[in-house]
């Protein structure tokens, strides 16, 4: 019988992945095997397991994984950066959590919009779900909405549908609708995540983009929730996440306990 670790013992990469170091258990290990992370004063070994009184550092920096994870929904303003820090001194989506600082260590967006995109965005310490809800291979459905300084003609639906040659290769829309009402508006729905991806799609057609936002991003929106404002997600919508990505949901969703209320007005 293979022996059991003591109880309250994890291994090191989903520790580190937990504290929002890594996107990932993979990506942990990948840091580890390069001698940056310590245990107690010693460099770490992959499969290493961490107990409540272990001391993990990363770099010479202590790291502690927030004791119960974090589901964030931001409606992402206008001049935002989707960043945790900002060198340039920038607004980030972080400034836009009301939240004690305790709770925002670790916590980091999913995925990325320009900051001059809005719209959805979500933002969690929760390294393993974020890394699967960003990789291709799970197909996690984004729409955007963009208006356009001229109208959008059929041909050119077409061609966002069939795909559009960029400098780092072809992309396409799985589904693209105008509004019958008003040819300057547009939505596509895409599985890529690519940097500026839709902006770019449509800059290719010689389009100029007045204004983008991200409805909806794995089933979630901002309904309810005005620009700039956040909202924790329910218990309900981490497991339908878990499940898009093929992870086990928690049997039990615990939320922080609030510091005030969720800013959604």
């Amino acid at each position: 019988m293979t022996p059991q670790p003591p109880s309250g013992f994890i291994r090191l990469n989903r520790y580190l992945a937990r504290a929002g170091v890594c996107s990932s258990r993979r990506a942990a290990d990948v840091l580890i095997a390069s001698g940056q992370v310590r245990v107690n004063g010693k460099v770490a070994s992959l499969g290493a397991r961490i107990g409540p009184n272990d001391v993990v550092e990363v770099n010479g920096r202590r790291v502690v994984p927030q004791t119960e994870a974090l589901y964030i929904l931001l409606h992402k303003p206008h001049d935002t950066i989707t960043t945790c820090h900002d060198e340039r001194g920038r607004k980030t989506v972080l400034d836009c959590l009301t939240l004690p600082p305790e709770q925002k260590q670790g916590l980091f967006p999913v995925g990325r919009l320009d900051r001059n995109t809005t719209g959805v965005l979500l933002l969690t310490n929760d390294g393993e779900l974020a890394y699967r809800l960003m990789h291709p291979r799970y197909r996690i459905e984004k729409i955007y909405v963009a208006r356009t300084a001229r109208p959008v003609t059929p041909h050119e639906v077409t061609l966002l549908r069939k795909g559009v040659l960029l400098e780092d290769g072809l992309a396409r829309a799985e589904r693209v609708s105008v509004n019958p009402a008003d040819p300057h508006e547009i939505a596509l729905m895409l599985y890529e995540g690519r940097n500026r991806q839709v902006r770019r799609m449509l800059e290719a057609l010689g389009h100029e983009v007045v204004h983008l936002k991200r409805t909806h991003y794995a089933g979630l929106t901002t309904q309810g929730v005005r620009p700039g404002k956040w909202r924790r997600l329910s218990a309900d919508e981490v497991r339908r996440l878990y499940r898009m990505v093929g992870l086990v949901p928690p049997k039990v969703f615990k939320p922080l306990p609030n510091h005030g209320t969720a800013d959604t007005h």
